[in-house]
C-alpha cells in the first residue's frame, strides 16, 4: 500500500486510514487495492460523513390575549396595561398577540396601536447654583467624565430609569451611573452635593432643582418633548393586521393639559418714582423687559401694597413721602402683564382710607382679577382663594402678622387679614381634605438681610409642618433664603417686584414659577430679576444670577 507523503500533514493520513477501513469493510479477494489519490480520499471521507441539519425552529402559535413586554419598559406602565387590557404576559415574543416595547426609531411602525411618551428629568438638590448642562457635557456626565461644577459624580437613578437610558444613550461608563432604590434617591443626593440624578417627570418633588439639559426644560411651558434627548417613548404593537388603536395607558407622564404653573412674585406698589416714571415713560413702561416671562404663567400672583384712589395726587413732580396711592389708570399695568390674583395682605392698603380700599377692591373685580388676604371685613378677608385649573385645585391663604393694626381687618372694618395662625393650621387641614394644594403668603418682618428673623421662621415653619405645599413672604423688599418643612417649600421672601429701590440688595428679586401636576405641587424654577431705572425690572445676566443664588442658598435653613 501507497503511504501518504508526510507532507500532507497529520489531517491527510486520517483522511487515508479511515478510507482503507472503508475499503477492506466492503471484502474481496482482490489483490492490494491500488494507492488512492488525495482527491479520492478526500471525497470518501464526504460521501460517509453523516450529514446534520439543523433543526428548524418551532414557530410558535399566537395566543390570543397575551402580551409580550420587554425589559426596558416601567413596571408601573406594564401593570397598567395588563390591568386596563386584561391581557395575560407570557415570556416569548413569538406567542404573544401584543408586544410593547421601547420605540427607538424616530417614526412609529404601521402596527403600532399606541406609542406612550415619558420624559425623564435631569435633576440635583435644590440648593444648586448650575441651572443646567450642555448636551455635550450631559453625555460627559454619562462617560464617567468631569464636567464643571459637578466633577466627577455620577448619575444617580434606579433600575427601571438605568434600563430605559443605556438602550437610549447606549453603555454609561462603569463609574458614570449609581443604581439606587427610588424612594433613595434624594436623601443620596442631598448627602453628597453636589450631584445630579435622573427620574421621570411626575416623580419630581419640591426639594429637587431641575436642570436644563441642552437649554430645555420640562418644566416650560413650552416644551416640546421631540426635540428633548431625555424623552423616551413605547409602542404597543399587534401581531395581526387590522387591530384597533388601544388606549390603555396615558399617552404620556408630562400632560401639558394636566399642568399648571403659579408665579409667585414680590412686592408691588406703583408710587413714588415708579409712577413718576410710568408717567413719563408711559403706563405699561415697567413691565417692557419681563412681560413675556410674566405671560407665561398659568396663573400669576400679584402683591399690590397700594390702593388705587382716583383723587391721587399726580406723580410728577416726585412725591417721596410714605403715603402711597395709585392713580386708578395703572391698573393697565396688571392687565398687561396678565395679573390673575392680587394679594391684599400690604400694609399700606388704607393709606387713603377706607373708601379708597373698597374702591379698590370694585375696581379689581371690573378688571376680573380676584383677590384675597384682605376684604371689606375680617371674615371675608381671610378666607382662601380656590382655584382650580387643568385638574389642579390650588387654595391661596394670606395675613398680615406685623400690621400695624389700624390696618387689620376687623368683624365691621375693611383691611388686611389679621393672622390667626391656629385658625389657618385648621384651614389648611380641611382644605387638603378637599383635595386642594395650599400655598400661605404672608406680610412680615422687613429685613435688609437673606435670612429670616427668628419670629418669621416660627410662623413661616408653622404653615408648612401643618400641610401648606409652599409658604411665602411677600413682605420682602431684600429677597430672602429658603427652607423646606415636612417636604413643604418655603421661601421667606422674594424681593421686589414694581417698586423702586435701587440700593444693590433692593434690585434683586424672585419670581417663583410653582409647578402642579395632577394634583400635586412638583416643585419651582427660580427666576431672577434685577431693577432698573428706578422701576423696570429685567432677568439677570447668568454672572449677577449665580451671585444671588450663591448668597441666598448659603445661608439656607436645610
Amino acid at each position: 500500500m501507497t503511504t501518504l507523503g508526510m507532507t500532507r500533514g497529520w489531517l491527510k493520513q486520517l483522511q487515508a486510514l479511515a478510507l482503507l477501513a472503508v475499503m477492506l469493510g466492503m471484502g474481496g479477494c482482490a489483490g492490494a487495492p491500488a494507492a488512492a489519490q488525495p482527491e479520492q480520499l478526500d471525497q470518501a471521507l464526504n460521501n460517509n460523513r453523516t450529514t446534520k441539519t439543523p433543526a428548524p425552529t418551532p414557530t410558535l402559535a399566537v395566543e390570543a390575549g397575551t402580551v409580550w413586554i420587554s425589559r426596558e419598559v416601567p413596571s408601573d406602565l406594564a401593570e397598567t396595561l395588563l390591568q386596563k387590557s386584561g391581557w395575560r404576559r407570557v415570556s416569548e415574543p413569538g406567542r404573544a398577540a401584543y408586544r410593547l416595547e421601547l420605540l427607538l426609531s424616530a417614526d412609529a411602525p404601521p402596527d403600532a396601536l399606541q406609542v406612550v411618551e415619558r420624559v425623564y428629568a435631569l435633576v440635583a438638590p435644590f440648593p444648586t447654583v448650575p441651572d443646567g448642562l450642555t448636551e455635550t457635557e450631559f453625555r460627559r456626565v454619562w462617560g464617567g467624565r468631569w464636567v464643571q461644577g459637578f466633577g466627577l459624580k455620577p448619575l444617580l437613578m434606579d433600575e427601571s430609569t438605568h434600563r430605559v437610558m443605556k438602550t437610549l444613550l447606549g453603555q454609561p461608563a462603569d463609574d458614570g451611573v449609581t443604581i439606587l432604590a427610588p424612594e433613595a434617591l434624594l436623601d443620596a443626593a442631598w448627602e453628597d452635593r453636589p450631584s445630579l440624578a435622573l427620574l421621570p417627570f411626575d416623580e419630581l418633588q419640591p426639594r429637587w432643582k431641575v436642570l436644563r439639559v441642552a437649554g430645555l426644560s420640562p418644566f416650560d411651558r413650552n416644551f416640546d418633548p421631540n426635540t428633548y434627548l431625555l424623552t423616551a417613548r413605547f409602542i404597543l404593537r399587534s401581531a395581526a393586521s387590522g387591530d384597533k388603536q388601544a388606549e390603555w395607558m396615558p399617552a404620556t407622564n408630562r400632560d401639558p393639559g394636566r399642568m399648571t404653573v403659579l408665579m409667585l412674585t414680590g412686592t408691588t406698589a406703583m408710587a413714588r418714582q415708579i409712577a413718576l416714571r410710568m408717567e413719563e415713560e408711559g403706563i405699561l413702561y415697567p413691565a417692557g423687559d419681563i412681560r413675556d416671562t410674566l405671560l407665561e404663567a398659568d396663573l400669576l400672583h400679584i402683591s399690590n401694597e397700594v390702593p388705587f384712589y382716583d383723587q391721587c395726587p399726580p406723580a410728577k413732580p416726585l412725591r417721596a413721602g410714605m403715603r402711597f396711592c395709585s392713580d386708578p389708570g395703572y391698573i393697565e399695568l396688571l392687565n398687561y402683564v396678565g395679573a390673575d390674583v392680587v394679594e391684599l395682605t400690604g400694609n399700606h392698603i388704607l393709606d387713603w382710607g377706607m373708601q379708597a380700599f373698597l374702591d379698590t377692591l370694585e375696581l379689581y373685580h371690573q378688571h376680573d382679577i380676584q383677590t384675597y388676604g384682605g376684604g371689606k371685613d375680617k371674615e371675608t378677608a381671610r378666607q382662601p382663594l380656590l382655584l382650580e385649573h387643568n385638574g389642579n385645585r390650588i387654595a391661596l391663604l394670606g395675613c398680615n402678622a406685623i400690621g400695624p393694626e389700624n390696618i387689620l381687618a376687623t368683624h365691621n372694618q375693611p383691611g388686611a387679614a389679621p393672622c390667626d395662625l391656629f385658625w389657618m393650621e385648621n384651614q389648611i387641614a380641611e382644605l387638603n381634605q378637599q383635595g386642594y394644594q395650599v400655598v400661605v403668603t404672608f406680610q412680615h418682618m422687613e429685613l435688609n438681610r437673606h435670612h429670616p428673623h427668628g419670629l418669621q421662621r416660627l410662623h413661616f415653619r408653622s404653615m408648612a409642618e401643618a400641610g401648606a405645599v409652599i409658604v411665602s413672604g411677600s413682605q420682602a423688599h431684600f429677597p430672602q433664603t429658603f427652607s423646606f418643612a415636612e417636604g413643604n417649600l418655603i421661601h421667606f421672601g422674594l424681593g421686589n417686584l414694581f417698586f423702586d429701590q435701587m440700593k444693590e440688595g433692593n434690585r434683586r428679586a424672585f419670581l417663583d414659577r410653582h409647578i402642579f401636576y395632577e394634583g400635586r405641587y412638583l416643585g419651582v424654577e427660580l427666576l431672577t430679576t434685577m431693577l432698573e431705572d428706578h422701576a423696570r425690572p429685567r432677568l439677570m445676566t447668568p454672572e449677577e444670577r449665580a451671585a444671588l443664588l450663591e448668597a441666598v442658598f448659603a445661608v439656607g435653613e436645610w
